[in-house]
């Protein structure tokens, strides 16, 4: 195949994908979804919502945008290139510090990543957790209700989580963010179990929102087709709920996936996050600080069952990858156990270092779905797979759509909205938390891994489906 042929194919088309599948033909169109429904957005209103983001944020924020620009021609070629060589079987060099350890911890330091602050996790397994500990925690709430996600979709459960919200909002300040393309493009699917009788899904939750409510809704524009695929949802300042999963029915019922509640003084630097996040978001641009600022909350105090946590973000604009360079460095350093449940694995980095990993007789084991909703990622999850256990390690099929973002490496732990793709590593915009604490790591191993080995199926090499080509587009996802 012609280079040029293979740039356009394996370098411009994957701008047209996301985590949620943006391209659809690439989905599989039996077993996970249904019909679309009439609000489905034709391929002309796509192509002008792209063209239309990158417009609202060059009025907006030119100087981000242009520097958004900047990545996309430069990471898409590289990975294109990269992605075709071959690692030779290379084994990376591996730090003296152990993950779990002060060691490792000080390395990280030195790294320039940021720096730990006090915080509690709890675990929210599935949807059937989730959803309750956010409907509690906006029904707690007394002063504000700040929620964003990647997708805030138009079905029964994201209209039933709106309702609330438009509730509340008489009562404090509700504000709302999405990812603009993703959760559009998400409005035109039906779920894959069937609505309640009579529900008819809103055509546009922007709207939905702020009809008859005083709440504040902000769309994050999608410069380039960069998206911001954080999932972040704070009260009142003490209290935060983030993790992998959107609003809406898939992430209630139909797949696998993970939120956690977060407390203590951590809270605090997620309140500022999302603070950023919303005057990123505004219509006016960087005049939008003359309206004043955001609420004020008080630091939330430290609270029993504390420890020390970190936030990393993959943030183009702002030049940072602290996620792709964290997981990297901590799979390189681990001696004995690297554990994966993850449903898109194509970023080069952490692929190669894990086969480095499993070469060297570090137990690495791998969890992805047995039905992705992506045709393409599911290709490339079981080529990765198949290389992996060829490798020494060994890889297992979740029965159903696991959407969950984990990574143990020893004794430290990294976990959120990042994907091992190159989309999260180095594209979108990504929130993920990463600590070592014994106690909190062996309980996620006793709430995900330990239930999700039993019920999995062992990788078994699937036929030879991974063309070159597949293989292009994957690594640019």
């Amino acid at each position: 195949m012609a280079f040029p042929r293979l740039l356009l194919t394996g370098g411009l088309l994957p701008l047209l994908a996301s985590c949620s599948g943006l391209v659809r033909n690439y989905r599989y169109q039996s077993g996970l979804r249904s019909e679309p429904s009439k609000h489905r957005m034709s391929k002309t209103a796509f192509v002008g919502k792209v063209a239309g983001g990158t417009f609202t944020s060059a009025t907006r924020q030119p100087l981000i945008t242009a520097r958004l620009g900047g990545v996309v021609l430069w990471q898409r070629p590289l990975q294109l290139i990269t992605g075709m060589l071959p690692d030779g079987g290379k084994v990376l060099p591996q730090p003296p510090e152990v993950p779990g350890t002060p060691e490792f911890e000080a390395l990280l330091d030195r790294k320039h990543l940021p720096a730990p602050t006090e915080g509690k996790i709890t675990w929210l397994v599935d949807g059937k957790r989730f959803f309750p500990e956010l409907a509690k925690q906006a029904k707690a709430a007394r002063q504000s209700i700040d929620s964003q996600a990647y997708i805030f979709d138009n079905d029964d459960i994201a209209v039933g989580y709106a309702d609330l919200l438009k509730r509340r909002s008489q009562e404090l300040e509700v504000r709302v963010t999405f990812d603009e393309l993703g959760s559009a493009n998400s409005w035109g699917d039906e779920p894959e179990t069937p609505y309640p009788a009579g529900f008819e899904p809103p055509a546009n939750m922007n709207r939905y929102l702020k009809d008859g409510s005083r709440v504040k809704v902000r769309s994050m524009p999608n410069p380039w087709l960069i998206c911001d695929h954080t999932k972040l949802h704070v009260f009142d300042g003490k209290v935060a709920v983030t993790g992998c999963s959107n609003i809406g029915r898939e992430y209630y019922s139909e797949w696998h996936d993970l939120m956690f509640r977060m407390e203590g003084p951590v809270v605090a630097s997620l309140q500022e996050d999302y603070d950023r996040t919303w005057r990123r978001a505004d219509p006016a641009g960087p005049f939008g600080a003359f309206r004043g600022g955001a609420m004020q909350h008080p630091a939330p105090p430290s609270i029993p069952g504390s420890f020390p946590i970190r936030i990393f973000r993959t943030d183009p604009a702002a030049g940072r990858r602290e996620i792709q360079k964290s997981m990297v460095l901590a799979i390189r350093a681990a001696r004995k156990r690297i554990w994966i449940e993850d449903p898109y694995v194509s970023n080069d980095d952490v692929t190669e270092a894990l086969e480095a990993a499993a070469r060297r007789g570090v137990d690495v084991r791998l969890i992805y779905p047995a039905r992705n909703d992506s045709k393409i990622m599911d290709i490339a999850n079981r080529a990765f797979a198949t290389k992996l256990v060829k490798a020494g390690g060994r890889a297992y099929a979740y029965p159903r759509m696991s959407h969950m973002k984990v990574l143990i490496c020893d004794g430290w732990a990294c976990v959120g909205s990042a994907n091992l793709d190159t989309l999260s590593m180095r594209i979108n915009r990504e929130l993920n938390i990463a600590f070592t604490h014994r106690g909190a790591v062996d309980s996620l191993i006793a709430q995900v891994f330990r239930p999700d080995f039993a019920v999995s199926s062992p990788h078994r090499d699937p036929p030879s489906t991974s063309a070159p080509l597949v293989q292009a587009i994957a690594n640019q996802l």
